[in-house]
């Protein structure tokens, strides 16, 4: 499926809205009901719109922890790599986990109730012997920008 620009617009304006009408949709992206509707099914049937899901004010739910981690492995094979993956993918307080270049192998994001409980995650992962040569932690103090949404019709402009 080749996407245009109108299929570029569907995609930004469901990302920041999810449950917004198909009659609000064709409007923004200026088409009939009908059309957007099909164009929504296709983009849903091939792929590219994978879930809807809600966002959630944990804020309002209690205080967290969010913590960046640099972690370097010791090894660099291909099965370093699948064993730590394999290991973080289990850590339910993970919420990203990114393979960098730089100084340091991956860059996760963990969410937590709080120190005491990264800090036992940090020591059972080094327990297990995954292949974790060195970690460091930065805690987050404040977010004051985290948008939900990418820049779709600017980074495909069509």
């Amino acid at each position: 499926m080749k996407l245009d620009r109108i299929d570029i617009k569907i995609l930004y304006e469901l990302q920041k809205n999810g449950r917004i009408t198909n009659v609000e949709l064709a409007e923004l992206v200026n088409l009939s009901p009908s059309p957007c509707l099909m164009r929504v099914k296709k983009l849903q049937s091939e792929g590219y719109i994978v879930g809807y899901s809600a966002q959630v004010n944990v804020g309002k739910l209690g205080q967290t922890l969010t913590v960046f981690t640099e972690i370097t492995l010791k090894n660099h094979r291909q099965i370093d790599f699948a064993r730590f993956l394999a290991a973080i993918e289990k850590v339910e307080q993970v919420i990203e986990c990114h393979l960098v270049s730089g100084g340091y192998d991956y860059l996760v994001k963990f969410v937590t109730a709080g120190i005491g409980e990264y800090q036992t995650i940090m020591e059972r992962l080094t327990d297990l012997d995954i292949g974790i040569d060195k970690y460091f932690s930065f805690v987050v103090l404040k977010s004051p920008i985290v948008k939900a949404h990418m820049p779709l019709t600017s980074l495909f402009p069509f």
